[in-house]
């Protein structure tokens, strides 16, 4: 783990700054989001990729790319919620008092 983010910490830093992006702008929309179905099997799914990491059943190359994949994941989720409370901050900032 430690080679992975010594190794890829620009593309790590680029997908931190494309999730603080991504989350900046999304708090703009406002769709209906996903089912909650759709999300539980979306967490079955990570859950599952990540008990795959931790347990090595992915060797070589393939689990490089998983555990990658799965870095590069947190970041850009991390830069999302940093980038959606930002906006949040400055949009309630903004606001005149009622």
């Amino acid at each position: 783990m430690p080679y992975l983010v010594s190794f890829h910490l620009g593309w790590l830093v680029g997908s931190l700054l494309l999730g603080l992006a991504m989350g900046w702008i999304s708090v703009v929309q406002r769709g209906n989001g996903t089912s909650k179905v759709t999300a539980r099997w979306l967490a079955v799914l990570v859950a599952g990729l990540v008990a795959a990491s931790l347990t090595h059943v992915v060797p070589g190359r393939f689990g490089y790319w998983l555990d990658l994949g799965l870095i590069m994941f947190a970041c850009y989720l991390v830069g999302c919620t940093i980038g959606a409370w930002l906006r949040d901050r400055v949009v309630s900032r903004g606001a005149p008092a009622a």
